[in-house]
């Protein structure tokens, strides 16, 4: 499957500020870059990196006026996504160090307090997989979804709280609750075709049975017309811009996703 992804971003700059962007989509992780295009206006000088999760940033100092940022890309992704009921817990002396992150409480993502909650969800599920899919449902039929309805990122406390919350809410919900059993879980950012509305978009990943698997408990089929931009332990780490100074202002963004013929 073969889809264009695009995003405008439109900043008024008061005074020059530094931004750190995650614009690009991951290389890897069943997906393909066939094309990809990158725009600022005005132009200017623009430092690539590499953070410690493998997503790539752009570091740059937007002038005062205004400023546009425009990204596309045409990606070839999976058609499917491997499901695998039964797939086992992996014990924590067995999973690979770059996972053991993943299992930490982090900003978003208090799961040391979720400990009984999670136990609840899960009490007659095998460990692993189908322990993942009932939080996954729990926090769909639990957690209200509503699009809009956060600006800033908030705990999962706060959306337990709450009961409602934005993609990423519900993501992060769910990441505490599977941290909580010691299932190692992580928030990915990027795009999903025919969302409504079109924005951005938030999932998670558990890793069980020796490798991750995709869950999103705002959509009652999991679909695999996706592209993903990064990972990370929660919101902080998968900011799609970050921007340093009070002279920066975002004005508008715009998110379109199609499909293209194969």
């Amino acid at each position: 499957m073969k889809l264009r992804v695009s995003c405008n971003l439109r900043f008024q700059i008061a005074e020059a500020s530094v931004l750190i962007l995650m614009l690009r989509p991951f290389r890897g992780i069943q997906q393909w870059i066939n094309r990809e295009v990158y725009t600022i206006k005005p132009a200017i000088p623009m430092i690539e990196s590499t953070d410690s999760f493998g997503n790539s940033c752009q570091r740059l100092v937007a002038p005062v006026g205004d400023f546009l940022i425009h990204t596309s890309a045409e990606v070839m992704v999976t058609d499917h996504f491997y499901v695998a009921p039964g797939a086992s817990f992996v014990e924590i002396q067995y999973l690979p160090n770059e996972v053991l992150t993943y299992l930490l409480p982090s900003r978003y993502c208090e799961s040391d307090r979720f400990g009984d909650l999670a136990r609840e969800i899960t009490c007659d599920a095998l460990p692993g997989y189908d322990q993942v899919s009932k939080i996954n449902d729990w926090v769909r039929n639990s957690i209200h979804y509503s699009p809009g309805s956060s600006e800033f990122p908030l705990s999962a406390v706060e959306v337990h709280l709450r009961g409602h919350g934005v993609c990423r809410d519900l993501a992060q919900m769910a990441i505490a609750l599977c941290r909580s059993i010691s299932i190692p879980t992580r928030l990915v950012v990027g795009y999903l075709y025919n969302l409504h509305p079109m924005d951005l978009h938030a999932w998670f990943e558990a890793y069980v049975g020796g490798q991750w698997h995709t869950f999103d408990p705002t959509q009652s089929d999991l679909r695999a017309d996706r592209v993903i931009i990064a990972f990370g332990r929660d919101a902080a780490d998968v900011s799609v811009f970050h921007q340093f100074g009070s002279g920066c202002l975002l004005n508008g963004m715009d998110v379109h996703v199609d499909l293209l013929d194969n």
